[in-house]
């Protein structure tokens, strides 16, 4: 039974759905609601982002309030684009393969994808039909989380959580298949289906004696990446690499950056490091996944979340009250929801496709 994976997401509360973190978490934001007078306050707290980011915003439209020295080479190839002009497209742009593929209004690691040549992106464009952003592939092995928040008029912000993303590594035995290799691996098996999809035409390949190989180069824990606490490396020298660009991106107060970088020391030098995402008031401290952590607990991830969701609050409050930024009006946030509610179904079929 313990290797039976519905089981252990059963049981385990780091694979447990979204709604267990939030819905027990409603009294207290209808109650932050309430004290600021308006259903939908905390919309502000990013204003250079629709809605703040909750969801539905463009992802290369966020990316592009940053330096083009920090985030990596990006194209955003919209729904209509003609497949014959995609050659071209990419010529002329200078992407080379493998590129990363994403839809442009997208979460929770659907649909990105690694494209290895243009047969493959075609196929991809033809299936997702969506707004699409290509990306240069950053061959960084690491990957951080970093949520940070700055309170409006303050020239210091404050990091509050650290991710360290482990990629799921498998060794060969110069036996074993990998498919084989896949279902003996400790967390590899929880994702088999995942894995096998993405790895299908070397399913039957024996690795060598030593030889590694990364499951998935997608920093989500959807694709079975294993988010760890790293708050321990919250400290002055961090702080002040995040707080220096992060102060000068108009408009934004609130979120997560994912950061893909060579090595630690280069990190902290501002050296060989890009941000993938910019996340606003939808993201998460993802530390709080982190069950091996010591004294961590589903409670503990909970508190968290709300300490986050009182930040927001204070600074939401703030920019209405002292920066005259107006709440928006109820009904078009609603229609916005009504119509992400429709698109995360699309996306979440399209994603348990094959293709």
């Amino acid at each position: 039974m313990r290797r039976n994976p519905v089981f252990i997401k059963l049981t385990q509360w780091e694979h447990w759905p979204t709604l267990a973190y939030y819905v027990p978490l409603l009294p207290f934001f209808f109650w932050r609601s309430l004290r600021a007078g308006h259903p939908i306050f905390f919309t502000v707290t990013n204003p250079s982002i629709l809605f703040s980011g909750v969801g539905t915003e463009s992802k290369y439209k966020t990316l592009e309030l940053l330096p083009d020295d920090l985030k990596p080479h990006s194209l955003l190839v919209k729904k209509n684009t003609k497949p014959e002009s995609i050659s071209g497209l990419i010529s002329a742009h200078q992407f080379s393969y493998p590129i990363i593929a994403k839809p442009d209004i997208g979460f929770r690691g659907y649909l990105v994808k690694k494209i290895d040549s243009q047969a493959s992106l075609l196929r991809y464009l033809n299936h997702v039909k969506e707004d699409v952003i290509l990306q240069e592939f950053i061959p960084y092995e690491n990957e951080l989380g970093v949520f940070y928040h700055r309170i409006p008029g303050d020239t210091e912000g404050k990091i509050t959580s650290v991710t360290i993303k482990k990629f799921i590594k498998i060794k060969g035995d110069g036996v074993l298949t990998l498919s084989e290799l896949i279902k003996k691996d400790e967390r590899a098996f929880l994702y088999t289906d995942l894995f096998f999809n993405i790895h299908q035409d070397n399913l039957d390949k024996v690795l060598q004696q030593g030889e590694e190989l990364t499951l998935s180069v997608i920093g989500n824990h959807s694709k079975g990446t294993q988010f760890l606490n790293g708050n321990h490396l919250i400290d002055n020298a961090l702080g002040k690499l995040i707080n220096d660009f992060c102060k000068n991106i108009d408009g934004w107060y609130y979120g997560r950056l994912d950061i893909k970088y060579e090595s630690y020391e280069q990190l902290l030098k501002g050296e060989a490091f890009k941000i993938l995402e910019i996340n606003g008031i939808i993201s998460e401290p993802t530390h709080i996944y982190d069950a091996s952590y010591k004294g961590a607990s589903y409670f503990k991830a909970l508190e968290s979340i709300n300490e986050h969701w009182s930040i927001m609050g204070k600074i939401a409050r703030k920019l209405h009250r002292e920066n005259k930024i107006a709440y928006p009006s109820v009904m078009p946030y609603i229609k916005n929801m009504i119509w992400l509610r429709s698109h995360t179904k699309k996306l979440k079929e399209l994603n348990a496709q094959d293709f």
